[in-house]
């Protein structure tokens, strides 16, 4: 047995993966949107496991309050303040050498994702917000392409692992699941969660990147680990032959640049505009609650809502418009109205 197939050996005496499953895994290309804690431990995972090419995507950087959780990282990546993507992809190539691994500090949007889709066998949910994750829900029916959906916060966590042609996808459940609107910047989260969400990811991974596609879970998973709570519910159901997704007669609207997020720089302020891609108003109720529970100043009136977190206000609109002050910094504002809103 040479070294690199050594390297793997207890790998390949798991009888389902075995050395072709090995083999198969060595020709895939997996993309990772979002390297934090989620993507941090799948990319681990997917490069010590031998496949050919990953490929990292995540627009921010490191600071202290990611170490708790997010793997890969370290305190001298903190004081440099290196993007996640780089950070990560240097530790991914000093675990394995042999595995190819491309950085991308950028905000994942529609022109870069179908920009490196080509050779995508696997899409990896690695993301903190919905609006990136519908997205890439778009790109995984449009392309054919297996995601592995994962969320988690505070002690709670959900998957799916949505199969084109044959799963319902993100929008078909989350019209029929309720989806947790909390951020970790508002409740916090345990790094348990995290590891049960990738667990159940990385080994959806491995399944799909051997080819034993059979063999992949048919169930939506969440738990609360602090409640000690755990859920598997079929959703072969939960598809709608109308979702514009994944339907009869698909127009993957998240894939259409009047579908984006709005973000804009207001002349003469150092404010940011932001309107969300999806219909419907912000549940502004549900988001006082969480926000008043985390400890934020809450202010408003009948028309709007403000926030004020680490220095920065934000105002939140009923039509789902935000403005967050203090910043002229797009990408900035962003991150900011995601760990309000998720």
């Amino acid at each position: 047995m040479d070294f690199q197939m050594e390297r793997y050996s207890r790998q390949m005496l798991f009888k389902p993966i075995g050395p072709e499953g090995q083999k198969e895994i060595g020709k895939k290309h997996a993309l990772i949107v979002g390297v934090g804690a989620l993507g941090t431990h799948t990319s681990e995972l997917l490069a010590r496991a031998g496949v050919r090419k990953l490929t990292l995507i995540d627009r921010d950087y490191v600071d202290m309050s990611n170490l708790q959780r997010q793997h890969l990282f370290t305190e001298k990546d903190v004081k440099g303040q290196w993007p996640k993507a780089e950070a990560a992809k240097e530790r991914l190539k000093s675990i394995n050498s042999q595995v190819e691994v491309e950085g991308i500090v950028a905000q994942a949007d529609a022109v870069l994702l179908e920009g490196l889709i080509e050779d995508v066998d696997l899409l990896v949910d690695g993301t903190d917000n919905f609006e990136t994750r519908f997205l890439m829900n778009d790109l995984a029916q449009k392309y054919k392409i297996p995601y592995v959906f994962g969320s988690c916060v505070g002690s709670f966590g959900m998957t799916f692992t949505i199969v084109p042609g044959q799963t319902p996808c993100l929008q078909c459940l989350i019209k029929k699941l309720p989806m947790q609107g909390q951020t970790c910047d508002t409740v916090g989260i345990i790094a348990p969660a995290v590891q049960m969400v990738t667990a159940h990811q990385g080994a959806e991974a491995l399944k799909i990147l051997s080819g034993n596609m059979d063999a992949v879970r048919k169930t939506y998973v969440s738990f609360d680990l602090w409640e000690n709570e755990y859920l598997s519910l079929k959703a072969g159901a939960l598809k709608e032959s109308g979702c514009l997704s994944c339907g009869e007669s698909p127009e993957y609207p998240f894939l259409q640049s009047d579908q984006e997020m709005k973000v804009a720089v207001l002349c003469g302020r150092d404010t940011v505009q932001i309107r969300h891609a999806y219909n419907g108003d912000l549940p502004l109720k549900q988001l006082v609650d969480q926000w008043r529970s985390a400890g934020l100043a809450v202010g408003g009136n009948p028309f709007l809502i403000s926030v004020e977190k680490d220095g920065t206000k934000a105002v939140f609109f009923k039509d789902g418009r935000a403005l967050i002050h203090g910043t002229k910094d797009v990408n900035e504002a962003r991150k900011i109205y995601h760990s309000l809103v998720g």
